[in-house]
């Protein structure tokens, strides 16, 4: 998608004004997640700094194409680096150095293994029929039933749920069908 490379390019090139556009659209998002997630605004602010961070590198080390959206993309990534958070401050109550260095390789670890899990879900998700790519893409922004009736032209709430189920059965078995899927499992 054009608009999802404007951002990558953005990131790389740190054009200022298609990065503030991201903070204004995105970070509320994130904070809100956030704060409900035991944390604070401050907390919000830096992981969605570290989460452009990492897709930056990432991108500048191995270019990749974003199949959904890069805001949506870009929650998904600073909603995984909060849960991280979580987790690391519940399991690290003591630390010595050598115990973080090796926690700090391990986390790297997670990040690559979530952002192939990411990529997976994406590929699946493209390989979904428009009509489940669009009723997906609400489901995953919290769009209300009532507001996908309205805007998919369904005759009641019923139907739109039946749908949303339809189209999440059929994501999850084209992603156990892909061969990547296993060997996501094995690690």
């Amino acid at each position: 998608m054009a608009d999802d490379l404007k951002y990558l390019r953005a990131l790389l090139t740190s054009d200022s004004a298609v990065i503030s556009e991201l903070y204004k659209d995105t970070l509320p998002k994130v904070k809100k997640f956030v704060v409900q997630n035991k944390g604070c605004v401050e907390d919000a602010e830096d992981i969605f700094q570290k989460a452009l961070v990492q897709i930056a590198v990432r991108y500048k080390k191995n270019p990749f194409s974003i199949k959904s959206s890069f805001k949506a993309f870009l929650f998904t990534a600073c909603k995984n680096l909060w849960r991280r958070e979580l987790n690391k401050s519940s399991h690290w109550v003591t630390k010595d150095i050598e115990e973080e260095q090796f926690y700090i390789k391990n986390e790297d670890a997670h990040v690559l293994l979530e952002q192939e899990r990411l990529e997976l879900f994406q590929v699946a998700l493209d390989l979904s029929s428009d009509n489940c790519k669009s009723i997906l893409e609400m489901f995953f922004n919290d769009v209300s039933y009532a507001d996908m009736v309205k805007d998919l032209a369904y005759s009641s709430e019923t139907v739109a749920r039946q749908r949303v189920f339809k189209c999440k059965k059929k994501l999850i078995e084209l992603i156990k069908d892909s061969p990547r899927f296993n060997a996501l499992r094995e690690l």
